[in-house]
């Protein structure tokens, strides 16, 4: 039957789906592939959708929008929801604050624009000028700018190009000069941002695929490091380094701001490694050599400056909160670094520095602190920030007599401060004004106990005088992955849910970085199940404490946290109305098989470890679905220009739950086949999220619910 002629898909009307019979969903192929795992046997009936080149999944992902969509568009609160955040975009956003000299880039948003366009400020004070606007490159506006970098004298302007949402980087060159771009055009760089040595750079990248059609799917091998000479072919370029012995190692090349020194950092992603190795890259009338400072990959060293002879760089080594140690590179050896800052009780998350301070920014139960010390590491003072949240410290130069921040929090938008070096005084650089009444709402923290005990932070944000009953809808979001932080982060779309009188809380699982790296490694690999324990433990903290009810209940996440979802739901699905899982590794047995996936087997572990293999396949979502079970309505995001996890983890997904799964709930799948991993503009972004949140309200309504949403609509 087709989509829209099912009475189950009517859902603006009064009839809802009773049984999974009503929902008839596209048919998906089995077939009969079985592999062998250190002796074991698992089959993978879907295989066939992993074939990004097959006519067959092409009609399958037409099939699945369709239904999608014909769901989707009878949900009243969807158009609604798409006009009001359209409204709450309507003031400027600013990203990546780039400083060289007394020039200033970045990008920005002036409210509705498909994408960031690049703008500089040439005295930073004064007004500024559009540099590149990316809606003018294409007709569907899906090319965005991911990077630009002005040479040392700010003449020329290297800027990367994403196409179609793809990891996948292309390289221009402005001369600012004549503002005119060079013909000069680099391709196949990945995992990479220029390292400026006069009129060059250093770069990365990776030899062009074998073959083009599989370019978002192959796995990608062999990142190498060249310098590229400003006016001149890529095909002219100096290979710097390669290491064909270990393929699967990622380089990163920085230099310093005077570009007397050039440092290259190394990962090994695919062989577990938790560290890297520092080398330097010296060049010398045309000839550049590598050489090792250091080699152990047992501990993570992120270089950020270079002064009076050593490097200043953040690590974990013997630091499990992370410090800083300035590096002699005539004596590299660890006798001979200096403690700049110690590692303290609270979690050192980045240093940078300005003018003739250093920056440190602390984690306090997953906010931010700002803290002022001198070179040597003597302490100054604390900043104090006027709002408590995430903030992120712009580097400046020694030239510069002040620093750069911005603030957010889950109701306030990012706003930008200069703090004056010399006088500490803080003062106003940038501030939005948005549609939304910040004094109606509130955010709380609360602490509640895991499985094991330990003690998770969580953020919880609602409307003023809620009374917690136990009758609120209320989404959960959870990413405990990589190290990342979760913190109180503004999402202006996330408003419309909070006047739809949503109660939104956010857990700070373990495997992020809230608490540095012990928090993180106490949710990576063998021990990953300690994630999900965390989120189940905050759903049934959440229930048992009145804030919702199961049936009123959802999660969300994306990426590391798309598997959160799905391992979520699969466990717990007693817990959950609604399921969201965003471009997940759903199959954890065959992740590191696509493009760069084999460098998330340093996060994960691999299934290619005999150890591994068994703890991966206990909760990979895709291997966990039991036939005849209810699961939360679930609605899967995906894109097929997905090529950091690549689209048929969820595919499969979608087509083990449509067959396997029993109960009322849709099982659904969202395909943007324009879009990278993650909406690649501002209009796919908002079609997304209108999708996501009304599905979300449409789930979780009851017959006291406002039709459109709940008690206060959005305007």
């Amino acid at each position: 039957m087709h989509p829209d002629e099912r009475g189950s898909a009517q859902v603006g009307s009064e009839r809802r789906v009773e049984t999974a019979a009503d929902w008839i969903y596209p048919p998906t192929r089995a077939v009969d592939q079985v592999d062998f795992y250190h002796g074991v046997s698992v089959s993978d009936p879907y295989r066939w959708l992993e074939d990004d080149t097959a006519n067959e999944r092409k009609e399958w992902i037409e099939s699945q929008n369709a239904l999608t969509a014909s769901y989707l568009s009878q949900i009243p609160v969807r158009s609604e929801l798409r006009r009001h955040f359209e409204q709450l975009l309507q003031y400027p956003r600013y990203y990546d604050l780039t400083r060289r000299g007394s020039n200033l880039t970045f990008l920005m948003n002036p409210g509705l624009q498909r994408q960031l366009s690049l703008y500089i400020q040439r005295d930073w004070e004064g007004p500024p000028e559009l540099l590149i606007d990316p809606t003018t490159l294409s007709a569907d506006g899906t090319i965005r700018i991911v990077m630009a970098s002005l040479s040392a004298d700010s003449r020329y302007l290297a800027y990367g190009l994403s196409r179609g949402g793809a990891d996948w980087q292309e390289y221009a060159i402005r001369d600012m000069l004549t503002g005119g771009d060079l013909p000069d055009r680099l391709h196949w760089l990945k995992a990479t941002a220029p390292a400026w040595l006069g009129s060059g750079f250093y770069y990365s990248r990776y030899p062009e695929p074998a073959e083009l059609t599989r370019a978002l799917s192959a796995p990608n091998a062999n990142h190498q490091v060249w310098f590229h000479r400003v006016g001149t072919p890529q095909s002219a370029d100096i290979l710097i380094y390669e290491d064909r012995d270990h393929p699967h190692r990622l380089h990163f090349v920085q230099t310093m701001e005077d570009e007397s020194l050039t440092v290259m950092t190394i990962y090994d992603p695919a062989s577990g490694s938790a560290g890297n190795a520092v080398w330097l890259i010296e060049s010398c009338n045309g000839d550049h050599r590598v050489t090792p400072i250091i080699t152990a990959f047992t501990a993570e060293f992120r270089p950020f400056d270079y002064y009076r002879g050593k490097l200043l760089a953040l690590t974990n080594h013997n630091a499990p909160r992370w410090r800083v140690v300035a590096i002699d590179l005539e004596q590299p050896d660890e006798r001979y670094w200096i403690e700049v800052l110690a590692e303290q009780e609270e979690a050192l998350e980045y240093a940078v520095t300005s003018g003739s301070r250093l920056f440190a920014c602390y984690l306090r139960d997953a906010s931010h602190r700002l803290k002022v010390f001198d070179y040597n590491g003597r302490f100054e003072h604390e900043i104090e920030l006027p709002d408590t949240g995430l903030v992120r410290a712009f580097p400046g130069q020694r030239e510069h007599e002040d620093l750069l921040f911005s603030i957010s929090s889950f109701t306030t938008p990012t706003t930008i401060y200069r703090y004056d070096i010399a006088t500490r005084n803080l003062s106003l650089f940038e501030q939005s004004t948005i549609p939304f009444n910040v004094d109606d709402y509130e955010t709380r923290q609360v602490f509640y106990r895991s499985k094991d005990g330990t003690q998770v932070p969580m953020f919880i944000v609602h409307r003023k005088g809620l009374v917690p009953d136990g009758r609120h809808r209320l989404l959960l979001y959870g990413y405990g992955g990589s190290g990342t932080t979760v913190g109180p982060k503004f999402d202006p779309l996330l408003l419309a849910l909070l006047e739809c009188d949503v109660i939104y809380a956010s857990a700070c699982l373990r495997g992020g970085g809230e608490y540095g790296e012990p928090w993180h490694r106490a949710g990576w690999r063998d021990v990953k199940q300690n994630v999900f324990d965390d989120c189940i433990a905050a759903l049934e903290w959440l229930q048992s404490n009145g804030y919702t009810s199961a049936d009123r209940c959802g999660l969300i996440g994306a990426s590391n946290g798309g598997l959160l979802v799905g391992a979520v739901m699969t466990q717990r699905p007693d817990l959950l109305r609604v399921a969201l899982p965003g471009n997940g590794p759903q199959d954890m047995l065959r992740f590191q098989y696509f493009t760069t996936g084999w460098a998330a087997a340093e996060e994960y572990g691999s299934s290619d470890d005999p150890v591994m293999f068994p703890i991966l396949r206990a909760y990979s979502p895709l291997h966990n679905i039991v036939h005849g079970t209810a699961y939360p309505a679930t609605l899967i995001t995906t894109s097929e220009h997905d090529d950091h996890v690549v689209p048929c983890h969820s595919y499969k997904f979608a087509a083990m739950l449509q067959n396997s799964a029993t109960g009322s709930s849709p099982y659904l799948i969202r395909i943007d086949t324009n879009t990278g991993h993650g909406p690649v503009s501002l209009p796919k972004l908002l079609d997304e999220r209108a999708d996501l949140y009304a599905f979300f309200l449409d789930q979780t309504r009851s017959p006291t619910d406002d039709p459109l949403a709940g008690r206060q609509r959005p305007v």
